[in-house]
């Protein structure tokens, strides 16, 4: 609180005038949609050893499987026939199989979500659960405690919003509804099951951006995101900085949008933008230098990533008086971007406000190393929980992610991560057999000849 307070005084003595001109951007970089799903793990083992079902576990996963709808998800993925039918035949064999199959596909959605890859459209997110939380680990000790709903309910995100959803799916009313609570419980599950307790987060569709320490929000900005020509893709890289001050440097595309022929007939007025330029024709290259018409404001989040996204500042204050605010060219514009870059200086790069105030009032470009990077989360949530927190709202799906989503829900979902080959491949010599007449040496090979 004495950081936060500290803060209030040279933040209000550095307020940016707000500038109306239209300003492009650094432009994303579109990457190809992800369409191949990731292949099963294989683990072999003789039937043998094979996880060992009991009676009362696979009657209990049975419970869960007819249940999993309240997670989202269909219970007939999971055979829920095939597996009565071997609870009821008796056969041990059988019985492992079956249960083992339901229950690391069931175990798999759950993690990692049930959406073949070809159905999340520009989602670049990575997800550490699969290294944090291994099946086959989670499924022995399930079965030897006798704790298979538990051990499955625990792969839940850990966030309270996903608990909202799963609250709120109980009472939709229509199909439609409880498909967008879904889709949204899906992308949670895309994602790290526990964010961390340090993160920023920018939900696309709510057109925010919230920043997270110690488990807490401390503040919450308005963003401008990419139109739908320019959309802005997910991702979760980590932040390893804040540039205040920072240079911009043009893309090509920008660059023969029109700076490229302001330069060449009028330089005299490029220089007067802030644009410093080397080469020409094609090999040009230009540079804005930091100033109060710099695209990219006072401020820029230094997050690298192939997509070429940030967050940062604009001298185009006026459009975060829009409701809805999808014009950039792909990037995060932050608003109050002195107090937001304020905040990553103090709290995430162990700066005084005063050194903070000092590089935002020289002028000069300055970064600020975070201590520890963390990461940033660029979400697409278009179901949230309301105001009071006390059920949801539904948001415009302004890029048309949401539709490729329900029809996969008609589909088969994704592979099992983990495969059990009851039958392992047979085994190959590596030390080979002993010949029984020693072969002739050679001149020069070595030994005695």
């Amino acid at each position: 609180m004495r950081k936060a307070a500290a803060l209030i005084l040279p933040m209000t003595l550095l307020a940016a005038p707000a500038f109306a001109q239209a300003v492009k951007e650094d432009s994303v970089v579109l990457q190809p949609d992800k369409v191949a799903d990731d292949a099963p793990v294989v683990e072999t083992m003789s039937e043998a050893n094979l996880p060992s079902w009991s009676t009362a576990n696979a009657k209990s996963l049975l419970t869960f499987i007819k249940t999993s709808g309240d997670e989202g998800l269909f219970p007939k993925d999971y055979n829920p026939e095939g597996l009565q039918a071997a609870i009821d035949g008796g056969n041990q064999i059988q019985l492992d199989k079956v249960a083992t199959d339901s229950f690391l596909l069931l175990a798999t959605h759950m993690r990692d979500g049930r959406t073949p890859n070809a159905a999340r459209k520009q989602w670049f997110m990575t997800d550490s659960d699969v290294q944090k939380t291994p099946l086959i680990a989670l499924l022995t000790s399930a079965l030897v405690s006798g704790t298979v709903p538990a051990a499955l309910v625990a792969l839940d995100p850990t966030h309270k919003n996903f608990a909202i959803l799963k609250a709120s799916l109980k009472s939709a009313k229509t199909t439609v509804d409880a498909n967008a609570i879904r889709v949204n419980m899906e992308r949670w599950r895309w994602m790290p099951r526990d964010l961390g307790d340090r993160y920023v987060v920018s939900n696309v569709p709510e057109y925010l951006t919230r920043v997270v320490h110690g488990g807490t929000i401390i503040a919450t900005h308005k963003a401008v995101v990419g139109k739908p020509t320019t959309p802005t893709p997910q991702l979760n890289p980590m932040a390893t900085g804040i540039i205040v001050n920072p240079t911009w440097t043009l893309p090509k595309s920008i660059i023969a949008e029109g700076i490229g022929a302001t330069i060449a007939r009028s330089p005299r007025a490029a220089r007067a933008q802030g644009y410093t330029w080397t080469g020409s024709g094609k090999t040009l290259s230009v540079v804005q230098q930091p100033g109060p018409g710099n695209a990219l404001g006072v401020m820029k989040m230094e997050m690298l990533n192939p997509h070429a996204i940030y967050l940062h500042d604009t001298p185009s204050k006026g459009a975060f008086a829009s409701t809805a605010r999808a014009f950039s060219h792909g990037c995060i514009r932050t608003e109050k971007a002195l107090h937001f870059s304020g905040l990553m200086a103090v709290y995430f790069a162990g700066r005084s406000p005063e050194e903070f105030g000092e590089a935002i009032a020289s002028g000069k470009t300055t970064k600020f190393s975070f201590e520890q990077p963390f990461p940033v989360y660029v979400a697409y949530w278009t179901v949230i929980p309301n105001a009071a927190g006390t059920g949801i709202s539904k948001l415009a799906d302004i890029y048309g992610r949401d539709a490729p989503v329900v029809a996969s829900f008609a589909k088969p979902g994704r592979a099992a991560a983990v495969l059990i080959s009851p039958n392992p491949p047979p085994v190959v010599p590596t030390v080979p057999v002993a010949q029984t007449t020693p072969p002739l040496s050679k001149p020069g090979s070595g030994g005695v000849y």
